[in-house]
């Protein structure tokens, strides 16, 4: 998996890029991506979210991730992008992730988790997301939380 990380502002310790890494790694190995899959994770303040949550799907307020598919299939003009990659031999891209930390931060002591699970949850809902997994009917819902519940517990990250 090539995974790029923007952690510009430094809203974690640059250490914990490497964790990251890994996680999505494993994630990408579960799902049985192709080495070569590309995607980005922006690490941005919560006033950041906030305005991409705004001008993007009308939600004023904070989130803690926010994912920007390239395969979302709502735009049926354009080419499909798995297969366009394979027949020109490039990596594929899968989108990019924006996680606000600070709010994942707050999210863990509400939810009474580790930092390390809630945002381990945060990145692994995102590029589930990001793979085409949704949760707003109840069926798929089920598919993708017993997913995301494997890859984290497979990487120890267990409730």
């Amino acid at each position: 998996m090539n995974l790029e990380i923007i952690n510009d502002e430094q809203l974690i310790p640059t250490a914990r890029e490497t964790w990251i890494d890994q996680l999505v790694d494993y994630a990408a190995k579960k799902l049985d991506l192709p080495d070569d899959t590309e995607m980005s994770i922006s690490l941005i303040t919560d006033e950041k979210i906030r305005e991409i949550n705004r001008e993007y799907r009308q939600k004023d307020r904070v989130t803690d991730v926010i994912s920007f598919a390239i395969e979302d299939g709502e735009d049926d003009d354009l080419p499909n992008f798995e297969e366009l990659a394979e027949e020109l031999d490039i990596p594929r891209n899968i989108g990019d992730l924006f996680i606000a930390p600070n709010h994942v931060a707050e999210q863990a002591k509400e939810y009474d988790h580790s930092f390390d699970r809630e945002f381990g949850y945060t990145v692994v809902h995102g590029f589930l997301h990001l793979n085409g997994y949704d949760h707003i009917e109840p069926e798929d819902e089920k598919v993708m939380i017993k997913l995301q519940e494997e890859i984290l517990d497979g990487y120890g990250l267990k409730r």
